[in-house]
């Protein structure tokens, strides 16, 4: 029945069509709380700095209005002008134009899925946080959830880091916080975004023809990045929900020329466990000791922070210094009263990142990027048994990873359809791992210590031309000194407008990874946080190498929008543990290959005030890996063939209100059969497919003031994820293999349940 009524709401909101005028008022209304209602009212979009807005308010008496009846009353109140670009794009100037239309050009789909959200001309998508509308199962706008509903990208572990991006691996996404690389990706084994949305700017989102700055990573990159202006007064808030609270601030040090921003967040549950944190505790601790274990004084907890200074000294010159520290703690003992035994979890994972810029306009027309970062990542985990007072065991878990760069970037505008970027950048990792275990004697299970120096060279050529088309030529070339090898990166994007409203998007990358994860299939009775970095020695642990090409349309008519992208994808030098339950006297890296065809499509429908969406993504993804299954191809593990998402959204004034469905099919896991000698493996690898998944979430924020005079504002939120608490089964997984003396065990892992959340914030 449920799933009935949301296959009906987009297509009954589809069916309705737009009038030309609409009944709205204002009452000494703030411009930018006005131009939000005629965004939704009139299906437009509004461009302006947002200087030129500030203390303009408008009023307009109740009554039926066209949208050209209300710019025009806006004009005569404000002394504001307005230039309407392709029917819906709205460029807000005051008497004389000064906002880059430039820059709205580069914009071909806005409000992707919400406000906030656009898609550009290069197929990457930008998200503004601070802007981001309401979205299904959000009361916060997270970084990395808000990633997971756009086409192309599924989280079949249901954890804010641990997507997959056109059929790649969780870690073949770039993740880059003011230039820094990040490691940890997630609080609480990852169903928390580390990255406070409240000191995010903006984030770029690339899943195909990155720009040949960015390299590493072999899937997508999101670049995430804090506010570079200095603001003129002093801006704060605070606020808290189910798990955490957290306080954002903004302040001129000296006027125009030096700003400071920080941020803190840290869960309270130490103080309180409330339900929503013992929802995630569930999911995450399922089948293992803790799950079970009673302890007042365990601790889970996480904290996050950032700092950045912005100082501009002349019009030509700016300069910036950011600092960002993610932390996790675990401290778990569960008891074994019947056998005197117990069971000490402790784990700390920590990334701290430096980072510093200097932006230098050397004239008009040629300007110059230069920065340097630091980046530490720790995984410190031990699992300690003990008899009585006797400690008998002790299983150690190191990675360590020290990642240093500077680059330097000049952007050449040769004139108003040509310009050109030529770079340098040198990249420092220095990468180690250790599996100890001690019973009597300690011994080494496995570990590893590889430092890598990457010196790269890089070009872009852009040629524009509205008439024509538009056209980007990259080109990034590494050299790996300690592999002593040369990788070529070529770039292609390809856009042209074939008729009014329909534009076709073309796009080839070559991309190479020297850094990526395994899975040690090593015993360990927590088996949450059971993967490390590890760098490519050229050996038995290669680089990894992929190529990419991609080509779409996208219609936008009367408040339509249809994007559908097409994609092959091809991943060389890929490498793999074996399997430890299939041969256990082997735990050897297999070298293999993956093969991955796809397609996106992204539907959408405004009117009035609602706001609906359709996704679907196919992938079909088939590795091969030397040793395995015969060396013939077999279902990739992150191969969710299907994958389809429904949103139905409502805003009226400081009211919003999301609801949205999600349903895919299972991902492939290797089927078992008891035996004589306990669990056997017969039928091949990934030959079956867990249950279809589905889960329909909730969304609702209220913003509000506390009086008319007053700066201080206030929202509210409440969402609830699986309102109908459907027991989704999201992986099946054996435990104890890599240990001759243990029997595997098939362990089961399930979706949240059942989830609400609530919100409160203060700005000022």
């Amino acid at each position: 029945m449920i799933n009935s009524i949301l296959l009906i709401l987009p297509v009954l909101a589809f069916s309705q069509e737009e009038a030309n005028k609409f009944y709205i008022n204002f009452e000494s209304e703030k411009i930018e709380n006005a131009f939000d209602l005629i965004e939704d009212i009139y299906d437009v979009r509004f461009s302006y700095k947002d200087e030129i807005l500030k203390g303009k308010t408008v009023s307009l008496k109740k009554e039926k209005r066209s949208l050209a009846q209300v710019l025009k009353a806006i004009e005569t109140q404000t002394g504001l002008s307005f230039e309407i670009v392709a029917s819906r794009y709205i460029i807000v100037n005051k008497s004389e134009p000064e906002v880059d239309v430039e820059e709205l050009d580069k914009i071909i789909i806005n409000s992707y899925l919400t406000k906030g959200i656009s898609k550009r001309k290069d197929g990457s998508y930008q998200i503004s946080p601070i802007d981001l509308g309401i979205l299904p199962g959000l009361t916060e706008p997270d970084v990395l959830e808000s990633i997971q509903l756009l086409p192309g990208v599924v989280s079949p572990n249901e954890t804010a880091s641990g997507f997959l991006v056109r059929g790649g691996k969780m870690d073949q996404n770039r993740l880059i916080w003011d230039g820094i690389n990040i490691y940890h990706k997630g609080h609480l084994f990852g169903m928390i975004s580390p990255f406070n949305p409240n000191a995010t700017k903006d984030v770029t989102f690339i899943n195909k023809g990155s720009h040949p700055r960015y390299g590493e990573r072999a899937s997508s990159v999101i670049s995430m990045r804090t506010n570079s202006e200095i603001e003129d007064e002093l801006k704060a808030q605070i606020g808290f929900n189910g798990i955490s609270a957290d306080a954002f601030i903004e302040a001129p040090i000296i006027k125009d020329k030096l700003g400071i921003q920080a941020s803190i967040r840290s869960s309270y549950t130490d103080l309180y466990q409330s339900y929503t944190f013992d929802r995630l505790a569930d999911k995450v601790f399922e089948s293992t000791k803790i799950e079970n274990g009673d302890n007042p004084n365990n601790d889970f907890s996480f904290l996050d922070f950032n700092v950045k200074l912005n100082y501009q000294p002349n019009a030509s010159n700016s300069l910036y210094a950011s600092m960002i520290s993610i932390d996790n703690q675990l401290n778990y003992t569960v008891f074994d009263i019947d056998n005197d035994q117990s069971f000490n979890d402790l784990m700390l994972i920590k990334n701290t990142g430096y980072g510093m810029g200097w932006e230098k306009q050397w004239n008009s027309k040629l300007s110059q990027h230069t920065s340097a970062y630091f980046s530490e990542y720790e995984l410190n985990y031990n699992f300690i048994t003990s008899e009585g007072e006797t400690q008998v065991s002790d299983f150690e878990k190191r990675n360590v990873i020290f990642d240093s760069g500077i680059s330097t970037e000049f952007v050449q505008h040769i004139n108003t359809n040509n310009s050109a970027t030529l770079g340098y950048q040198f990249v420092l990792k220095d990468v180690a791992y250790a599996f100890l275990n001690t019973t009597n004697l300690q011994f080494v299970l496995d570990e590893d210590k590889t430092v890598v120096k990457m010196h790269s060279l890089y070009g872009n050529y852009e040629y524009k031309n509205s008439k024509l088309f538009d056209l980007s030529l990259g080109l990034r070339v590494n050299y790996f000194d300690e592999l002593d090898t040369f990788r070529i990166e070529p770039r292609l994007l390809f856009y042209k407008q074939l008729l009014r409203n329909l534009k076709l998007q073309i796009s080839g990358e070559i991309k190479n990874q020297i850094i990526s994860e395994i899975d040690e299939t090593i015993l360990s009775d927590l088996s949450l946080e059971n993967r490390v970095w590890r760098l490519a020695n050229g050996n038995n642990f290669p680089i990894i190498n992929s190529k990419q090409v991609s080509a779409g349309f996208i219609y936008t008519n009367n408040g339509w929008t249809i994007d559908i992208d097409n994609y092959y994808k091809t991943l060389n030098d890929i490498t793999a543990l074996s399997f430890g339950f299939l041969n256990p006297n082997n735990s050897v890296f297999n070298i293999g290959e993956q093969r991955i065809y796809g397609v996106d499509v992204y539907v959408r429908k405004r009117f009035n005030r609602f706001n609906s969406w359709l996704s679907y993504a196919f992938n079909n993804s088939e590795s091969k890996y030397q040793n395995l299954n015969n060396t013939e191809f077999f279902d990739s593990r992150s191969n969710v063939r299907h994958a389809f998402t429904a949103s139905l959204s409502y805003k009226l004034s400081n009211f919003q209100v999301a609801l949205g469905w999600r349903w895919q099919t299972g991902k492939p896991y290797t089927a078992s059969t008891n035996g004589i000698n306990g669990l056997e493996f017969n039928d091949g690898i990934n030959t079956k497919r867990l249950p279809d998944y589905h889960r329909l979430d909730l969304s609702s924020t209220y913003k509000f003031k506390f009086s008319e005079d007053s700066k201080l504002r206030a929202k509210v939120g409440f969402s609830i994820r699986n309102v109908y608490d459907n027991k989704n089964l999201i992986s099946r997984e054996y435990r104890g293999n890599n240990d001759l003396n243990s029997d595997i065990e098939l362990i089961d892992r399930f979706s949240i349940g059942f989830a609400p959340n609530i919100l409160f914030r203060l700005y000022w």
